[in-house]
């Protein structure tokens, strides 16, 4: 097998035609290595090794261009090139030689990404902790160590005063249960939300439910009249979280029976 033709391209590879007429795309290392410049003649053997090459140079590249825009994990590696169909030796090999490279270092990856998500996000260790863990990470606590208390601490108290603001028509029963359960849904630990929480002062619910009875009534009177329309600003105003006895004390104040 002979090759006729040899014209470059972009991003450093090569079109080579055959005596054959076959038309083949190889990486300049392919060219270089097998120095096909001066050694145009090559059996089947050559051209099986040759093209299994530049098969791994073609999956090491795409790695590449993926390291790119941010940062990667092994796994992510991994799962972009398997899904492009490269062979679990090809995708062993890159992964080594971006390790060896340093392109792919794990302890510089998680300490990345534990800052990004501490600075940037609301979300608390144990959150952080598992989708490391998804990512194939392990040991994530010799690196979340680093974070004290303090800091968590910081972080929840600026969660709960936002949480109070945008919930102000909840009694504080009701607010405390909602602001527990996100706080634990952001992936806080329930002794940092109990400490927090407990320090925290949270607004009376009197004018609250003073506030939430005036907009209900104002709305149910339109559509109900004597004991429905009481029942309706019983029923609305429990479900928000306020109290049967406080309920009931402000609805007997206001002529309503």
């Amino acid at each position: 097998m002979k090759i006729e033709k040899i014209k470059k391209q972009k991003n450093n590879v090569y079109q080579i035609l055959l005596s054959d007429h076959t038309s083949l795309s190889f990486y300049d290392d392919v060219i270089i290595k097998y120095n096909l410049l001066v050694n145009k003649e090559f059996d089947h053997k050559k051209l099986k090794e040759m093209l299994e090459y530049n098969k791994e140079l073609s999956a090491y590249y795409g790695a590449l261009s993926y390291l790119k825009a941010k940062l990667r994990t092994q796994k992510e590696i991994n799962d972009k090139l398997k899904k492009l169909g490269y062979s679990k030796e090809i995708i062993s090999g890159v992964i080594k030689k971006l390790t060896d490279q340093k392109y792919l270092n794990d302890e510089l990856y998680i300490k990345s990404y534990i800052a990004d998500q501490v600075n940037l996000t609301l979300k608390g260790p144990k959150k952080i902790k598992y989708e490391l863990e998804k990512l194939g990470f392990k040991d994530i606590d010799a690196y979340l160590i680093n974070y004290d208390t303090d800091g968590w601490l910081a972080k929840i108290n600026k969660i709960i005063a936002k949480k109070i603001k945008s919930n102000h028509n909840l009694a504080n029963n009701y607010l405390l249960v909602k602001i527990k359960n996100d706080l634990s849904n952001l992936g806080y630990p329930e002794e940092l939300i109990n400490e927090a929480t407990n320090n925290f002062t949270y607004p009376s619910d009197t004018p609250i439910l003073e506030k939430e009875f005036e907009k209900l009534y104002r709305k149910l009177s339109q559509k109900y009249q004597g004991d429905t329309l009481k029942y309706k600003l019983k029923d609305s105003l429990y479900r928000k979280g306020f109290s049967s006895d406080a309920i009931n004390k402000l609805i007997d104040e206001n002529f309503y029976h």
